[in-house]
């Protein structure tokens, strides 16, 4: 079942990943799931995480800078450089 659920995720968007993300967290914080629930929704959340961080760094490098003259007018762009 988990590798099911990890191609779920895989093909989520990023919209979709934070808001379950944000759902499972909430579930967890009212401390009313069963041990065994919520050890398998922390495995979700933590693949949750890792695609939303994944989708956000792809975003990154896409970003880019806008190059100006010397009278400050958009001449251009450039990659944003990402660390």
């Amino acid at each position: 079942m988990a590798e099911k659920n990890d191609n779920d995720i895989a093909q989520m968007p990023f919209e979709r990943a934070i808001e379950e993300l944000e759902s499972i967290v909430k579930r967890l914080e009212e401390g009313k799931v069963p041990l065994e629930e919520s050890v398998a929704i922390y495995e979700r959340g933590e693949a949750l995480k890792r695609r939303c961080e994944e989708l956000l760094r792809q975003a990154e490098a896409r970003v880019e800078k806008i190059t100006l003259d010397a009278q400050g007018k958009p001449i251009g762009s450039e990659p944003l450089d990402v660390e």
